[in-house]
C-alpha cells in the first residue's frame, strides 16, 4: 500500500469506535454503552443543597439509564484539574480516575489549553439542543472562551447581595455605598478570602464597578494589569480596616457568611445562587426577614458546565449524566427553590407544552428576585485577571 493510502487509512481509523467503545454520534449506542458504567463526578460539595440535588441526579441516571453517580466532592475545583494533569503526566491516558467535573472559568481554560478534556462532545447530546445559546450566550462562552464543544452547561449563576430587612432597611448598593457603610458600622462587612470563589466574585465584582477600562477585562490580562486594578486595591486598602476583624480574618466561602449573617455578626452576606436567600429560609438558616438585591449597576453572571476529561474511564455514562443535566425535568427541579433555586440554561421556546408547563407553576421564593429584578448581568472577565487578582490578593492581605 502506497504511504498516501495508509495516511488515509489511519485518518479514517481515527473517526472510528474504539471496539467496546460506543460511537459518540449514535446516541442509543451511547445509552448503550454506559448502562453498567460508575461514573466518578467531581464537583464541590460545599452545600448540602447542591449535594442533595447531585444525589437526586444520581437516583434518576440509575432508574432511566442503569449508570451509577459517585459524588467525589471537592473542596476546590483546581483539585480534579491538578489530578488529570498528573494523570497525563504520568502516561495514564486511558482509565483515568475522573468522568466527569463540575466546572467554569480558569478551571476550564487551564483544561481546554494543557488538551485535558474529551470532545467535542456536546453537540451529540440531544438537550443540547433546548439550550438557549442565543438569548444566554455564556451557554457557550465561559469567562470570554469559547467552549468548542468541551463542557456542557448545566446552570445558570449571578451575584446577589443578601440582608435581614428587619436589621437593614436599606442596604448599600454600589461599592462605593459599600464602603461607606463599612466606615459607619467598622465589623459589619466582609468577603470570603480568595480563592474561594464567593471571594474572588466579589473582587471581580468590585474591578468591574471601578476601573476606568472596563473593556480591558474581556481580553488576556497583561502589561497593563497594574494600571486596569489600581483602583480595586486602593478601594480595598480603603476598605480593609473597617472589614469584620479589621481584615486580618476572613469567613471560609459564602455559606459561613450566610450563618454570620444569621448570627448577627455581620450586616451582607453574598452568593452566586440567585435563590440562596430563599434555600436558607427553608433551612432555617436566615430568619423570614432575609432578603436579596443587586447593586444598581448590575452584578456578574455566568453559566456553569460538566466536562469530560480526556482519559476518562466511563465516557459514555458521563454523557448521559451531561445529557440529564440538561433535561427539562433535570432543570425543572434546579429552578425550584426548594432543590436549589437556578435559572435555567433551556430556551423555553424550544421545549413542548408538557415540558414548558414544567416551569410555569415554579415557586419563585420569598426572598428571590424575578428576572426583572435582577436587572444587569455583567461579564465575567477573562481568566487571566482572577488568576492574577488571587495572586496579588495573597501577597497584599494574605495571612
Amino acid at each position: 500500500m502506497r504511504l498516501k493510502s495508509l495516511i488515509f487509512a489511519a485518518a479514517a481509523m481515527a473517526f472510528l469506535p474504539v471496539a467496546g467503545q460506543a460511537d459518540e454520534a449514535d446516541w442509543p449506542s451511547v445509552t448503550k454503552a454506559a448502562r453498567g458504567q460508575t461514573v466518578y463526578w467531581n464537583a464541590w460539595g460545599g452545600s448540602s443543597t447542591y449535594n442533595s440535588y447531585i444525589d437526586w441526579v444520581g437516583q434518576r441516571v440509575r432508574q432511566d439509564y442503569g449508570v451509577k453517580l459517585v459524588h467525589v466532592n471537592l473542596g476546590d475545583t483546581a483539585e480534579a484539574v491538578r489530578r488529570v494533569l498528573a494523570e497525563k503526566s504520568t502516561g495514564r491516558d486511558e482509565d483515568g480516575s475522573i468522568d466527569l467535573i463540575w466546572i467554569n472559568g480558569e478551571n476550564f481554560k487551564a483544561m481546554k489549553e494543557a488538551d485535558l478534556l474529551y470532545g467535542p462532545f456536546v453537540e451529540n447530546l440531544p438537550n443540547f439542543a433546548l439550550v438557549d445559546t442565543v438569548e444566554k450566550p455564556t451557554t457557550v462562552l465561559d469567562f470570554t472562551v469559547p467552549t468548542d464543544g468541551l463542557e456542557s452547561p448545566w446552570g445558570m449563576a449571578q451575584m446577589i447581595f443578601i440582608h435581614d430587612s428587619a436589621r437593614l432597611k436599606n442596604p448599600p448598593k454600589s461599592m462605593a455605598a459599600i464602603l461607606a457603610h463599612a466606615r459607619a458600622n467598622p465589623g459589619r462587612v466582609t468577603y470570603p478570602a480568595p480563592p474561594d470563589f464567593t471571594g474572588s466574585t466579589f473582587l471581580k465584582q468590585a474591578l468591574l464597578e471601578l476601573t476606568r477600562d472596563r473593556d480591558a477585562l474581556l481580553k488576556p490580562a497583561g502589561d497593563n494589569f497594574d494600571t486596569v486594578t489600581k483602583p480595586l486595591w486602593d478601594y480595598l486598602d480603603k476598605l480593609s480596616p473597617y472589614l469584620w476583624h479589621e481584615g486580618k480574618e476572613y469567613p471560609r466561602n459564602g455559606g459561613a457568611m450566610i450563618q454570620m449573617l444569621d448570627d448577627g455578626a455581620i450586616d451582607l452576606a453574598y452568593s452566586f445562587n440567585v435563590g440562596a436567600a430563599s434555600n436558607a429560609i427553608a433551612e432555617g438558616r436566615l430568619p423570614e426577614s432575609a432578603r436579596s438585591y443587586v447593586l444598581d449597576g448590575g452584578t456578574i453572571g455566568n453559566t456553569h458546565f460538566v466536562a469530560i476529561p480526556f482519559n476518562a474511564a466511563h465516557k459514555e455514562g458521563a454523557m448521559v449524566v451531561a445529557n440529564f443535566l440538561m433535561s427539562p425535568e433535570a432543570q425543572a427541579r434546579k429552578q425550584n427553590p426548594d432543590y436549589w433555586g437556578e435559572p435555567t440554561v433551556l430556551s423555553m421556546h424550544r421545549l413542548t407544552p408538557a415540558d414548558k408547563a414544567l416551569f410555569d407553576d415554579l415557586p419563585r421564593g420569598v426572598a428571590t428576585l424575578s428576572a426583572g429584578e435582577l436587572g444587569r448581568v455583567l461579564p465575567e472577565p477573562h481568566p487571566s485577571w482572577m488568576t492574577k487578582i488571587e495572586e496579588r490578593w495573597l501577597t497584599r492581605y494574605g495571612s
